[in-house]
């Protein structure tokens, strides 16, 4: 408004005078000051005044609260130590250009806790270098990860051993697991039938004749081929399992055509050895783990 009343008297007069110029130029001054306000943020150039621990920032500003007594023996706040303390003083001061003064306190009247009951007493001392005190140190830290890792570990084996022996067979299940049998009960040329873990075990006394009979048998004839002795300790003693490997059944013994063991479910044949010879089954009859502690005594499992 003043720079349109100051033009219109200046074309009034049809000449612009030099105190006229003067004035437009103050206006031009004002008016920019005046728009440059909302681009403040983007031209500000801030300085920051902080007090120190020998000049106080403001000396005029009067702060009424709690009265600090330094002690001279502690080193002021610095960036080598935590022990000390800054004296209080007024409040910090920022001044930017095109933009409006701002105060904030600088907060240098806080206390700082004293740590050195938490620390080595190596390291206390903020002059001297802690590369001096490294090695009693890092000895320290290495007898304390050792420790632990040791604790540890006895600690896991324990906690894996009892977790393991928690899953094992029980003192009953493993007087199940094994099945002794006296060899003198079962008669030259037959077959008896025991029960060991739930599973039919079949015990055949062969004759001279069976024994020839299957070791002449070619490998090429076997669906599994096998050899018997590879299926036996004594040539006289067959053990087997009498679970048919078709579908889980239970063999019949001394029948089929080769005069072992035959399924009659599906027709599965074999012979004297638990060998497959005829029908679905594709392998031959399981042959479990057994000893002979002596010659009347086999003990299965």
């Amino acid at each position: 408004m003043l720079r349109k009343y100051a033009l219109s008297s200046a074309r009034s007069r049809g000449a612009q005078s030099s105190d006229t110029r003067s004035l437009l130029q103050r206006l031009n001054m004002m008016s920019i000051a005046a728009r440059s306000g909302v681009f403040s943020p983007y031209m500000q150039a801030t300085a920051f005044a902080v007090a120190g621990p020998l000049k106080a920032l403001v000396p005029g500003v009067v702060v009424k609260g709690e009265n600090i007594l330094l002690n001279p023996k502690k080193q002021f706040l610095c960036r080598e130590s935590l022990n000390g303390q800054s004296p209080k003083t007024g409040p910090a001061v920022t001044v930017s250009i095109n933009g409006s003064a701002g105060v904030r306190f600088a907060h240098t009247d806080i206390r700082v806790p004293d740590f050195s009951d938490y620390r080595r007493p190596e390291v206390l001392d903020p002059s001297k270098s802690s590369q001096d005190s490294s090695e009693s140190r890092r000895t320290f830290s290495y007898l304390v990860t050792g420790a632990t890792a040791v604790v540890s570990v006895y600690a896991a084996k324990t906690v894996v051993t009892q977790f393991v022996s928690s899953m094992s067979a029980s003192a009953d299940v493993l007087a199940m697991s094994k099945i002794e049998i006296k060899l003198s009960d079962i008669p030259e040329g037959k077959n008896m039938t025991f029960k060991w873990r739930g599973k039919p075990l079949f015990v055949r006394h062969r004759t001279e004749k069976e024994i020839a009979t299957e070791a002449a048998v070619s490998l090429t004839e076997l669906r599994d081929p096998q050899h018997d002795k590879d299926r036996v300790i004594n040539p006289s003693w067959v053990i087997v399992l009498g679970v048919c490997t078709h579908l889980g059944c239970v063999p019949i013994a001394n029948a089929g055509e080769y005069g072992g063991y035959y399924c009659p479910c599906h027709g599965s044949h074999y012979d004297a050895s638990g060998r497959i010879r005829k029908g679905p089954a594709p392998l031959n009859l399981e042959v479990p783990y057994y000893e002979f502690p002596d010659d009347n005594t086999v003990i299965v499992g």
